[in-house]
């Protein structure tokens, strides 16, 4: 059973920066974690829960996705030799307060849904105010 679990949210000045974490924990099966796929979702109260950034590892190297709104100001890594995923938010904006969750699948190359996704942390919450 695999277990996520994000840390780093809190309270962010617009036009500052933030990164949070999430570490991927569990039995595996033998499967290595840079073989799953890692996502961050955010949701607000009353909406639904949506992608905004993905991270895969195939055999033609590390992909890297992001949801239209926030390409440019969002960047997800990855250090497998510590099996964390981070979300780093650049310049982050009001529209960006949330709960932001970490999601895995062994797909290696999923579709961004969150049903697509069978593992998920607790979420930490982002609040951009000044």
């Amino acid at each position: 059973q695999v277990r996520l679990t994000e840390s780093g949210g809190g309270l962010v000045q617009p036009g500052g920066i933030l990164r949070i974490s999430c570490v991927f924990d569990g039995r595996t099966d033998g499967r290595a974690f840079s073989t799953y796929a890692m996502a961050w979702f955010r949701q607000t109260p009353g909406s639904e829960r949506e992608f905004v950034a993905g991270t895969t590892t195939t055999s033609r190297g590390t992909g890297k996705y992001y949801e239209d709104s926030v390409r440019g100001r969002f960047t997800i890594s990855r250090d497998n030799a510590k099996n964390t995923v981070y979300l780093q938010i650049l310049n982050p904006q009001p529209e960006d307060t949330a709960v932001y969750y970490c999601a895995t699948t062994p797909d290696p190359s999923p579709k961004w849904y969150a049903s697509s996704f069978t593992s998920w942390g607790q979420g930490t919450q982002v609040t951009v105010s000044s």
